[in-house]
């Protein structure tokens, strides 16, 4: 079962998502989990061979990128169903998408164990969420920290004949 204690993780709640980093309905993706830790979301995440950068014993950027961005949307996602009052998953959907990402690689991440990724959530208008995220190695180092805007996006973000259709009318 993929839950902490009795609830599920927040991607296990978010219907139709097939995002390659975050999406519980995307079985080539990432998918991650992430979970409340008082006020901040935490991801644990093992590292796989195939994950590595030009050193094989090193996580690729684009990876350690990923899991900063996935993770502090749903974060995101799961803030402000938290806000509303529900949770994740529950009434009408809510959806978020990346509006920026910024990156700072302070050490290369080892590929041996799992990587813990801890965002918060630093500020909340009525459509954008900003984030901060910190990405540790299984040794507790700090290799990798972030800044995420994530914005509100309507629901035909999720329709399954895709975004564009909607951007064509």
């Amino acid at each position: 079962m993929t839950a902490t204690g009795d609830r599920l993780y927040f991607q296990d709640r978010l219907r139709g998502n097939h995002c390659f980093g975050c999406g519980a309905e995307n079985d080539k993706g990432l998918r991650i989990h992430s979970y409340w830790d008082g006020e901040e979301a935490v991801c644990r995440f093992e590292p796989q061979p195939h994950h590595s950068a030009m050193p094989l014993d090193i996580v690729n950027g684009g990876i350690l990128a990923a899991l900063i961005d996935c993770h502090s949307v749903c974060t995101a996602i799961a803030d402000a169903y938290r806000r509303e009052g529900r949770e994740v998953g529950e009434g009408e959907v809510i959806w978020y998408a990346t509006g920026s990402l910024q990156v700072n690689y302070r050490k290369p991440t080892p590929l041996k164990g799992p990587v813990t990724v801890r965002a918060r959530v630093t500020l909340v208008s009525s459509r954008k969420t900003f984030l901060d995220a910190s990405l540790y190695s299984s040794e507790g180092d700090l290799t990798v920290d972030g800044k995420v805007l994530a914005v509100r996006v309507p629901k035909e973000w999720a329709d399954p004949a895709g975004l564009l259709i909607h951007m064509r009318k």
